[in-house]
């Protein structure tokens, strides 16, 4: 397994090497040490490469990945797996702010707390947050799922298309057009699925409520077709 130390080598050589896989390589196992913050570790990865990072990174860390597993032994900056099509990313400490922005699959797991504007725009990611999540969170977010085993800050799916929110704790307030919603047996499977996938055995998707848009906003009116 390839080590890489960030202290001697240089960033772009380590994200080079995550974009040069060849087909039939045997080295899909990458080990990045003293990442010491850096920004946009292990971005735009396109191979189902592993890559685990002993340390906290800065911003952008596992953008754009598609297919690679990336594993943070530590926290995050803002926009941890900024617009992720497929694969894991996993964060064994925080994530700060817009963590899983734009997102359009794969699954991202938060083992602490993520800040605010969790999920913004996501538009089919899979989001799990072992801790909080601050203000803001899944704003416009389109499909996907957020789930939550903490307490969600304010404004919680404000402008809300149909991404499913799922939040264990206290909401402090709902954005525009979210509402509570009815949490059933499709929900809890998926919940369930969901959990075990982020390694979660601890409590039961019955725990949770779900939350949704209300289909009110000027976007879902159908009288309004012709604006468009």
């Amino acid at each position: 397994m390839p080590v890489i130390d960030l202290a001697t080598t240089p960033l772009r050589d380590l994200n080079s090497a995550l974009h040069n896989i060849q087909n039939g390589s045997n080295d899909l196992s990458f080990e990045v040490v003293n990442p010491r913050g850096s920004h946009s570790v292990a971005v735009g990865i396109d191979a189902p490469v592993t890559v685990d990072v002993k340390g906290s990174v800065g911003y952008y860390c596992a953008g754009m990945n598609d297919g690679g597993t990336v594993t943070v032994h530590g926290s995050a900056g803002p926009g941890v797996a900024e617009n992720m099509m497929s694969g894991t990313v996993v964060i064994d400490g925080d994530a700060s702010q817009y963590a899983g922005a734009t997102g359009r699959g794969g699954l991202l797991v938060i083992k602490g707390n993520a800040a605010s504007r969790c999920g913004i725009s996501m538009k089919g990611i899979d989001i799990v947050v072992h801790g909080n999540i601050g203000h803001m969170s899944a704003f416009m977010g389109q499909s996907g799922h957020l789930v939550v085993l903490g307490d969600a800050g304010d404004a919680l799916g404000d402008s809300l298309y149909e991404a499913k929110l799922f939040v264990r704790g206290s909401v402090k307030s709902l954005g525009a057009d979210c509402i509570e919603k009815e949490l059933r047996p499709e929900h809890l499977t998926k919940l369930a699925e969901l959990l075990e996938k982020a390694g979660v055995t601890e409590v039961r998707p019955e725990e949770f409520k779900r939350y949704g848009s209300a289909r009110k906003l000027y976007n879902f009116n159908i009288d309004n077709a012709d604006a468009y």
